[in-house]
């Protein structure tokens, strides 16, 4: 069997990661990541297997990052590539699953722009140059948002007038798909049963979070709502905020919704509750030392994870698991244990030296004997982008060819 490859591309206003993966391997052949684009300082840092180079990009162009990496896929692919996959942040209402990029495609990217204008301009940037340099395979895009369009209306409408909704698209969308449908199908394996088949409660964990109700490989519901502000505390993100905070802020200090817009987003969060930092490997160690402002953070994160981990039950018929993933999920003791010490209605219980098992290794299972499994799963959005585009070419292959008249 022809061991297939398929170049991965996400790409951000100022960056632009990519993978190179075969079918056969889940190690990438290939990975890098260009950063400082559009400023004289453009980088790329790309490794393959034990070699690692750096690769300045000096015009910092995305144009100039996109055609350096034409050599290194002519020098580490061993055969030709059958696609491109690029993540793309929001698809609205429009997609429910992978799509080959045509004019149509990029039209609705475009107009679903107004709901994410931080991701979706950058990544239909890279979608365009990356046809221009690999412009003889199909180009498939995979959305964040279309995992969950499997959501009841219940779960996804929010409570106002419905010509918000009708006419502009104002609803709960959700975001992290690609992690949560990739993390949700391996607990499946983990635990010997048939692929997609489950009721699983998921965390994504890093400077952005979300949590996930998945039952039999389908969202039922999620933390995030029509942008990735909604929901739990991250990085510097606020997370869930009394609606009215807006007009109470340009009532009482006179802040425009630009100030207040980026203090829920950049000044909010693990950074704004310690006062210290977004990271929460940082805030453990101040923690440990006894820092007020990282131990209020890394408590007010845990408690509502699991009060939301807990909401989201109510979608569900039964929990066979629940599964932590992400930077911070996969490598914070901490974290998933005060986060199940506030789930004890449940009946989750974990095994203090599952959980401490070093950051680095595989999908595993930390709970008590006496508790529902409770899964620490790495996840690898670039393999399940990479599995999506092959389910989609083959889907495509079996298609019958119509007849011209």
């Amino acid at each position: 069997m022809t061991d297939r490859l398929v170049l991965v591309i996400n790409c951000g206003s100022s960056s632009l990661k990519f993978a190179l993966l075969s079918e056969s391997d889940n190690k990438p052949l290939l990975s890098g990541l260009a950063e400082r684009l559009g400023t004289a300082e453009g980088v790329m840092n790309w490794k393959a297997g034990e070699i690692r180079e750096q690769v300045p990009i000096r015009d910092g162009r995305h144009s100039t990052a996109m055609s350096s990496l034409l050599p290194l896929i002519e020098r580490f692919a061993h055969q030709p590539l059958v696609a491109v996959g690029h993540r793309i942040v929001h698809g609205g209402e429009h997609f429910t699953g992978a799509s080959i990029i045509n004019d149509e495609v990029i039209d609705a990217i475009q107009q679903a722009s107004a709901l994410a204008p931080l991701h979706n301009p950058a990544q239909l940037t890279g979608i365009d140059e990356a046809m221009k340099v690999f412009s003889d395979i199909p180009h498939i895009a995979i959305f964040d948002t279309a995992f969950h369009q499997s959501m009841p209306a219940h779960a996804y409408r929010y409570a106002l007038p419905e010509y918000l909704y009708t006419e502009h698209g104002v609803r709960r969308y959700g975001f992290h798909g690609t992690s949560h449908r990739y993390v949700s199908s391996q607990a499946s394996l983990l635990l010997g049963m048939q692929p997609d088949q489950g009721a699983w409660l998921t965390a994504h964990l890093g400077n952005g979070c979300s949590t996930c109700a998945i039952l039999d490989g389908q969202s039922l519901d999620t933390s995030m709502g029509m942008t990735p502000l909604e929901g739990l505390v991250m990085g510097t993100r606020s997370g869930d905020v009394d609606p009215n905070l807006h007009s109470h802020l340009a009532r009482t200090l006179g802040w425009d919704l630009d100030r207040i817009d980026h203090m829920l987003n950049r000044e909010s969060g693990l950074l704004g509750l310690s006062g210290l930092s977004n990271d929460m490997r940082t805030l453990v160690a101040a923690r440990e030392e006894g820092h007020d402002g990282a131990t209020l953070a890394v408590d007010v994160f845990c408690y509502r994870l699991a009060r939301s981990l807990a909401g989201l039950a109510v979608a569900l018929p039964r929990i066979d698991g629940l599964i932590f993933t992400g930077g911070i999920g996969e490598n914070s003791p901490l974290v998933r244990e005060l986060t199940i010490s506030h789930l004890a209605l449940f009946g989750l219980n974990i095994d203090p030296a599952a959980n401490a098992t070093p950051p680095g290794n595989p999908a595993r299972q930390i709970q008590a004997a006496n508790s529902p499994a409770i899964l620490v799963i790495p996840t690898d959005e670039e393999r399940q982008i990479t599995e999506e585009c092959l389910e989609l070419l083959d889907a495509k292959a079996t298609q019958p060819v119509e007849q011209e008249a």
